[in-house]
C-alpha cells in the first residue's frame, strides 16, 4: 500500500438496496483498500450519494473506470473515479476587497489548500503585488458596461486556455452574465453576507447595525444566472450585539467571508460536493 496513491468515487443514483454493497465488493474483489467512505440516502427526492476514497490498484485509474461501468449501469449512476493527487486549477477572480484572495494566496502557499493557481484576474490594479508576489500571474481586465462581453470572453478564454478546473469570486464586485454563469456551471463559487438579505446594495453591515441585527455571517455557493440563490456550499454566524460598531461588523464580516470561501473551495477541490438539483449534498470531514 505504500506505493499506491488515493481515488476518489463519488456517486448520485437514484436510492436502491445493495448500492453500498454493490461498490464496495467491487472494490474488494481487486483488493482496494478502502480508507474513507460516506453515503447519503434522500427520502424526499429518493437519491442516493456516496464519497468513497480508496487505494489506487496497480493496474491504473483508467482499467478501473472501465471496469466499474457495468456496476453504474446497473444501478443509473452519475459517478467520477478521480486521482486525488491531482491538485484542482482555481482561476480567482477579485476586486479591490483583498481579504478573501489573501486567505485564498496563504492557504495555498502553506499547502493546506490543495490547488494550484495559474492565474488571479482582476477588474482593478490594486492587487497585483500581492499576487505577484506569491509568484502568480496578475491579469488586470478592466470592465465598463461597453467591454463587459469582450472581457468575460476574455476570461473565458482563460478557463480554456489554463485548464482551470474551478472559478473563485473572492469578492468580485461584478455580476456575471447569464451565458458565463452557463459556461461555469458547478464550477465557479461566490461568498456573500447571506444573513444579512434584507440589506442589498451600499454598505449592508451599516445597514445591518443600524437595525441591530444580532447575527452576520457568510455564505459559499455555486453561481448560477440567479443571483446569490445558487446550491449553498458552507454557511458561518458570527453573533453581534449593540456594542459593535459597523467597522465591528464589516471586520467580523470579513473573518466569516474568508474561511467560508475557503472551506467551500476545499469542499469542492477534494471532491466532498455532490449536486442535488438545486442544492448540494456536501460530505464534511
Amino acid at each position: 500500500m505504500a506505493d499506491t496513491k488515493p481515488l476518489i468515487l463519488t456517486i448520485s443514483c437514484p436510492d436502491a438496496v445493495g448500492i453500498v454493497a454493490a461498490v464496495s465488493g467491487f472494490l474488494a474483489s481487486r483488493g482496494l483498500f478502502i480508507t474513507e467512505s460516506a453515503h447519503f440516502g434522500d427520502a424526499i427526492t429518493g437519491r442516493f450519494f456516496m464519497r468513497t476514497v480508496f487505494l489506487d490498484a496497480p493496474e491504473g485509474i483508467k482499467k478501473l473506470r472501465f471496469e466499474f461501468t457495468e456496476v453504474a449501469e446497473r444501478f443509473q449512476m452519475d459517478w467520477r473515479i478521480v486521482d486525488s493527487s491531482v491538485k484542482s486549477r482555481v482561476l480567482i477572480l477579485v476586486s479591490k476587497f483583498d481579504h478573501c484572495l489573501n486567505d485564498l494566496l496563504y492557504r495555498y502557499r502553506t499547502g493546506t489548500l490543495p490547488i494550484e493557481i495559474p492565474a488571479v484576474v482582476s477588474n482593478h490594479p490594486d492587487l497585483q503585488r500581492i499576487v505577484e508576489w506569491h509568484g502568480i500571474p496578475f491579469h488586470h481586465l478592466p470592465v465598463t458596461k461597453e467591454t463587459k462581453a469582450e472581457q468575460e470572453a476574455r476570461i473565458i478564454e482563460m478557463v480554456d486556455r489554463l485548464n482551470i478546473d474551478l472559478v473563485v469570486l473572492a469578492r468580485y464586485m461584478q455580476v456575471l452574465s447569464t451565458d458565463m454563469c452557463r459556461a461555469l456551471s458547478w464550477r465557479c463559487i461566490n461568498i456573500h453576507h447571506s444573513f444579512l438579505p434584507s440589506f442589498k446594495g451600499a454598505k449592508p453591515y451599516h445597514q445591518a447595525h443600524q437595525r441591530g441585527v444580532k447575527i452576520i455571517g457568510a455564505t459559499g455557493h455555486y453561481v448560477t444566472a440567479d443571483l446569490d440563490e445558487g446550491p449553498i456550499i458552507e454557511q458561518a454566524v458570527q453573533r453581534v450585539d449593540h456594542t459593535h460598531t459597523p467597522e465591528d461588523f464589516i471586520a467580523l464580516g470579513r473573518d466569516v467571508e474568508s474561511v467560508v470561501l475557503a472551506r467551500a473551495v476545499q469542499y469542492h477541490v477534494e471532491n466532498r460536493v455532490l449536486p442535488a438539483g438545486a442544492r448540494c449534498v456536501v460530505f464534511r470531514r
